[in-house]
Order: C-alpha cells, then structure tokens, then sequence
C-alpha cells in the first residue's frame, strides 16, 4: 500500500512540473517603461503600433529557460524620453515550426514566439 501513495505523490509533482514549464512572467515594476494593459474604450489611444516577436528556446519540455524574451529591452526599444506603452499584449503562441522541433527532439527543446504588441503614446 505505501508503494501506491508514493507513486500517487509523484503524479501531482509531474503535473506541476508539466503546467509550469515554458511560463512567461511579466512584471510591470521591471519594464522600465510606463506601460498600461487597456485604455479607456471611450478615448482611442492616439499614437504609433508596433508589433516586435521574439524567439525564446526552452529545454527539457519546457522546464529550463534557454533563452528568454527580454520584455524590457524589447519595450525600450520602441519608446523614446518621456513616451509611455498603452495597451500592451503578450502573445505566446506555438508555431507549426516549433511544434515540428518541439516533435523531433522528443521536447528536449522547445522553441516558442513571443509577440508583444501596443502603441507607443507621446507625452504632449
């Protein structure tokens, strides 16, 4: 019978260690950018778009970072003195040629696209 809650506790750690691979935290304290989610739906944001996508590799079906996307860097990067980011996306998504690696490599490594999107907003 202890054999049997052994085994048992092991499926809740693998579980944890499945769900927390490849997880991406964004921490607005760290962007070094003025940075928003959303806007009021009633004044559009004026400004100009961008689109930037990264590619972080994980290893390990995602459990060890390889490289990651810098959110900062990518953010600095759009804004000058004194704009600001509004309505910042984090799009993490899997494409048929991350999952064409992912397959071949039996998930040793694991290529995901990080597309951060929103509009640089001027000071006035």
């Amino acid at each position: 019978m202890t054999h049997f809650v052994h085994r048992a506790g092991l499926v809740p750690l693998a579980l944890a260690l499945t769900l927390s691979g490849c997880a991406l935290t964004i921490d607005s304290t760290e962007l070094g950018v003025p940075a928003t989610l959303a806007e009021s739906a009633r004044t559009p944001v004026q400004g100009t778009p961008f689109r930037v996508t990264r590619h972080p590799v994980y290893l390990l079906w995602g459990a060890v970072p390889a490289s990651r996307p810098n959110a900062e860097d990518v953010l600095a990067g759009q804004v000058g003195t004194g704009s600001r980011i509004a309505n910042l996306r984090v799009r993490v998504r899997s494409r048929w040629s991350d999952l064409l690696i992912t397959a071949i490599t039996a998930g040793v490594i694991v290529p995901r696209s990080v597309t951060f999107e929103g509009v640089v907003v001027p000071t006035p």
